[in-house]
């Protein structure tokens, strides 16, 4: 019997005319049991459904498919179910999941990593130097974000962390005016730490 990506092929019958046709359920192979996704809350196994490492999203009915653990140091649960990284670059632990996209806020250019970045210049404690740039870099975050594991990360992973994280939280639809207490609340009770990052989240828009 031929099996593809764990499931066993769909059983046939004949019918009364002597024709075959093919029932529509796939069942799972018992060689290949469906994998539980790594403590994402909410998570579903669909064993009819081709999904690898798939969540479904904490809130609303969009499915995430996200590797990051949600109990995981640093990690945003996002009002759609989206789970974005943040954490500083001083502080690297060696235990640290790897993520597939980091967007990275500094003043310098990063040291080269495995995975795929993007570098937002943004001096500590201050503003991005290109508001055009840091705007696109954060639609792209939040957009991948929906099926990649991304991390945003600064200096000490708290003012323009928390900052980008807020205006994330605006993108997935946090109103402005309520994203800085969103990711205090969930992510760092110092994240954004300047009045003028304060002010960039109030004023930061969705499309």
């Amino acid at each position: 019997m031929r099996r593809r990506h764990g499931l066993r092929s769909p059983a046939c019958r004949g019918d009364k005319s002597g024709t075959t046709r093919r029932l529509l359920t796939l069942q799972p192979c018992s060689a290949h049991p469906p994998r539980s996704e790594r403590g994402v809350p909410g998570f579903i196994p669909q064993p009819n459904r081709l999904l690898a490492q798939a969540s479904r999203a904490v809130t609303g009915s969009l499915a995430i498919v996200n590797g990051w653990n949600a109990s995981e140091s640093g990690v945003l649960v996002l009002p759609s179910g989206r789970l974005v990284r943040g954490r500083s670059l001083r502080h690297l632990r060696p235990d640290d999941s790897v993520p597939d996209f980091g967007l990275y806020l500094l003043n310098q250019q990063p040291q080269p990593v495995p995975w795929e970045v993007r570098w937002v210049r943004w001096p500590d404690f201050r503003l991005p130097v290109d508001r055009g740039d840091a705007q696109n870099a954060l639609h792209e975050a939040w957009h991948r974000a929906r099926a990649e594991r991304v991390e945003v990360a600064c200096g000490g992973g708290c003012g323009r962390t928390g900052t980008a994280l807020a205006c994330l939280a605006v993108l997935d639809g946090v109103p402005a005016r309520e994203a800085v207490t969103y990711v205090r609340k969930y992510y760092d009770p110092r994240a954004v730490e300047t009045p003028w990052q304060r002010r960039y989240v109030a004023r930061f828009t969705a499309p």
